[in-house]
């Protein structure tokens, strides 16, 4: 004889399903977490090479700041894409410094274990502007965006650390945007403060360009940052971020998440670290040789918010501070 459930029984066996499902999730999520961020260089990363092709040691972001603005860029087989940004970034700044001496600035090109020629490209900046401007730090093997934008960070001068996409999306002038949303966060607390370019003004000339179904995925994503991680930034991907040297250390430091993600994860640590955040509208044109893959990207990227918010709540991460070596 079949059992047949009341429908209060029925709403309370799905109750119980449910929280099962959760506690099972948080379970996997706190078991299967790497306990602490791989910060570790290997040997060939500890240099680069300079014009004259030796080997130079890599500065570390404990070390004092020598330059006004250290440029991070992270670059994955973009030998078609890079030098158009390269070009654009590198006028500005010599313009920039032109009208004030004072200012110093150097790019960093992290090479992301490229199987094209990255390395080659940029080293062609190196040699025309100097490795004192213009550094190329090439990694072993592919750590993923934010495990690249990390390892640049580390190994940067700067006072002030932009990231910035290799694909040259956001116009490089706007710098003077982020750079102006980070001063209207003073007094920055404990020289800590984020400035991060936003795309958020153009969704809805994006939305009419993309499928219907690329739309249901980015809403979804956008819902899953706001109600898991990330409140008040609207546009947390735009890879376009201007940090204090401090809030860089405090930040990457403690980051985990080394691929799409990594943007959401440490926001949601300046969060926990009540660490000024501004969103500037930014300027930003769509480049053609994205290495995003749309659904399974997503997909990724989903499952990273989930663990992201689990694994701190259930503390299998925590936020300090360690060092890179």
């Amino acid at each position: 004889m079949a059992l047949s459930l009341s429908l209060p029984a029925a709403v309370a066996v799905l109750a119980a399903l449910a929280a099962l499902l959760l506690v099972l999730i948080c379970v996997i999520a706190h078991v299967t977490a790497r306990k602490m961020p791989n910060l570790h260089r290997h040997e060939e990363e500890k240099f680069f090479v300079n014009t004259e092709g030796r080997k130079e040691p890599v500065p570390s972001i404990h070390d004092p700041p020598t330059k006004e603005l250290s440029v991070v860029v992270p670059s994955y087989n973009e030998e078609d894409r890079l030098p158009l940004m390269m070009d654009e970034a590198l006028d500005y700044l010599e313009e920039r410094q032109k009208r004030d001496p004072s200012f110093t600035y150097e790019v960093i090109v992290v090479d992301d274990g490229s199987k094209d020629q990255t390395t080659k490209v940029a080293m062609k900046y190196c040699k025309k502007y100097g490795s004192d401007k213009v550094r190329v730090l090439s990694l072993v093997k592919n750590r993923g965006k934010g495990g690249a934008v990390r390892m640049g960070v580390f190994s940067s001068r700067g006072k002030k650390i932009l990231m910035a996409d290799a694909d040259g999306a956001t116009k490089f002038a706007d710098i003077e945007k982020v750079e102006e949303g980070l001063k209207n966060l003073q007094p920055w607390p404990n020289k800590m403060a984020i400035s991060c370019g936003s795309r958020a003004h153009l969704e809805k000339d994006s939305i009419a360009k993309r499928s219907y179904f690329r739309t249901l995925l980015m809403y979804g994503f956008h819902f899953l940052v706001w109600f898991l991680c990330v409140k008040e930034i609207r546009d947390t991907q735009c890879g376009f971020k201007l940090f204090t040297r401090e809030a860089a250390l405090s930040t990457f430091s403690t980051l985990h998440i080394e691929r799409w993600a990594f943007d959401v994860e440490l926001l949601y640590i300046a969060q926990c670290l009540r660490i000024p955040i501004a969103e500037v509208a930014v300027n930003w044109t769509e480049i053609e040789g994205s290495k995003l893959v749309p659904f399974w990207s997503w997909l990724q990227m989903g499952r990273d918010l989930l663990f992201i918010r689990l694994r701190y709540m259930t503390g299998a991460w925590q936020l300090e501070t360690r060092k890179c070596n």
